[in-house]
């Protein structure tokens, strides 16, 4: 019988877990409830203003059938703003509030201790490999996932 511990998938869910929880221990000293996903939400709204949420669940990986409702939780929290798509009525568009704005810069240095402190147990060359074997066996799945990954237009 093969032992769990040794088993990829395995050390994926507890190496998550302890992902998430440094996250959000290392945001919420600065004062702030943001999740990891709303948090990849907001960076790739700043880095593409006025996508729209199907567009931003394929750059982030996220099902399209839930990203609504990290939406609605950033838009409740002052975080993100939706606006009338400029080129079609019906459609809308998503941009960062100046509230948004202010906290990605307040939380980078909290999001890169977060970081840091998820690889701490490599050292820097092993840090750069892993996150290169990381980046492979994720795009080696892409097509898989119940949510690839999709570049930007």
């Amino acid at each position: 019988m093969t032992d769990v511990n040794t088993m990829p998938g395995h050390l994926i869910r507890r190496y998550h877990q302890a992902s998430v929880a440094i996250f959000h221990a290392e945001v919420a000293k600065l004062g702030y409830d943001l999740t990891p996903v709303q948090y990849a939400a907001l960076a790739k709204i700043e880095a593409h203003p006025g996508i729209d949420q199907v567009t931003l669940a394929g750059l982030i990986a996220y099902d399209r059938t839930t990203i609504g409702g990290v939406v609605d939780r950033l838009v409740q929290k002052g975080l993100l703003a939706r606006e009338v798509s400029p080129t079609d009525r019906r459609a809308r568009v998503l941009k960062l509030s100046d509230l948004g704005s202010g906290a990605l810069q307040t939380l980078a240095p909290a999001v890169e201790a977060a970081q840091t402190q998820m690889l701490c147990g490599l050292d820097g060359e092993e840090r750069s490999q892993f996150i290169q074997l990381l980046q492979k066996a994720t795009a080696g799945v892409n097509q898989m996932s119940r949510a690839p990954l999709k570049e930007a237009r």
